[in-house]
């Protein structure tokens, strides 16, 4: 049998409300290339797994009894894939129709590419930052309460998170978004996959870093998927904000620093804590004083999920 073209690994956790559109708009796209897709639910509650069961029979599904977490969740599906390239695809997107033909259509053509990801529509029908570039030791020394004060890795902060994004052309780029990132899949086993090591978050920055030091990381602008964002973290913030803070410290362990220095960024990081607490909570209280309680334009608190961090989550931070 002639294997599919690619595999779609999707991994769900409660998003039935998204999971049926983001599987609809797949059986289309496959209209246009051999696709197969299969889903790793994450012990979800709210009927996903049986709403892909009875909705479409020719998904792969895998039920785990615990929520195993993205990382290793993606290799589960990666695992039972037979595709000559694999599509890692957030739950919450919709793919266009001819979105997964033009990737696999640039991987044949491209020997040279190890990672490729499309460009990202927001709901509001605008370009989402699709790619990104590296953060630095210094850049992240600056989301330090109080070392942000002083301003002495401001630039170094700007220059990591406000440098051009172009969504218009394509090109080589140092991080692809993990919403949808297609690679051949030898290449994914020549890395070893996702690293389980990150609880959630910055398993993208880390991919694309491990996939770059041997093959081109690559932004591609013609092919579009609908990405409504972030609704996982959404439902668990508290967890959300903890493994990007555990993310960032392995990131560094691994493409950086030595034990002992991310050691002391993480004890940093801790007596910082409070004073991040309260900075978040002043403004908090100033865009109510501004907006009002009631006004849906007002920016997310993160007071909620920092104080999760402060308790539940540090076994998470310092085992990472």
């Amino acid at each position: 049998m002639v294997p599919p073209d690619l595999s779609v690994c999707i991994v769900n956790w409660n998003g039935a409300e998204y999971l049926r559109g983001c599987l609809e708009s797949l059986i289309l796209a496959g209209r246009h290339v051999r696709l197969e897709t299969l889903v790793v639910d994450n012990a979800s509650t709210d009927g996903s797994a049986e709403l892909v069961e009875k909705l479409f029979p020719d998904v792969l599904l895998v039920r785990n009894r615990r929520n195993l977490g993205f990382a290793r969740a993606n290799n589960q599906a990666a695992e039972l894939a037979g595709g000559r390239h694999l599509l890692f695809l957030n739950n919450d997107t919709v793919v266009g129709e001819y979105s997964l033909r033009d990737l696999v259509r640039f991987l044949d053509t491209h020997p040279e590419v190890g990672l490729v990801g499309p460009r990202l529509i927001g709901r509001d029908g605008l370009p989402q930052r699709s790619y990104r570039y590296r953060p630095t030791p210094a850049a992240l020394m600056h989301r330090i309460t109080l070392l942000r004060w002083t301003g002495l890795f401001r630039r170094s902060y700007e220059a990591y998170r406000r440098r051009e994004f172009d969504p218009s052309q394509t090109r080589q780029v140092e991080v692809l978004l993990g919403a949808a990132v297609a690679m051949p899949r030898e290449v994914f086993h020549q890395h070893g996959g996702w690293d389980e090591g990150f609880p959630f978050g910055l398993e993208d920055f880390d991919l694309s870093t491990r996939v770059a030091a041997t093959h081109q990381v690559v932004y591609l602008a013609g092919a579009d998927i609908l990405h409504f964002g972030k609704m996982s973290s959404r439902k668990n913030s508290g967890f959300a904000y903890t493994g990007v803070e555990a993310g960032y410290a392995r990131f560094l362990r691994k493409h950086y620093w030595s034990a002992e220095a991310v050691v002391a960024y993480k004890l940093l990081v801790l007596v910082d804590l409070p004073f991040a607490i309260l900075s978040e909570s002043l403004k908090g209280l100033w865009r109510r004083l501004r907006h009002g309680a009631a006004d849906p334009g007002r920016p997310h608190s993160e007071v909620w999920p920092m104080l999760w961090f402060a308790t539940v989550g540090q076994p998470i931070f310092w085992r990472t």
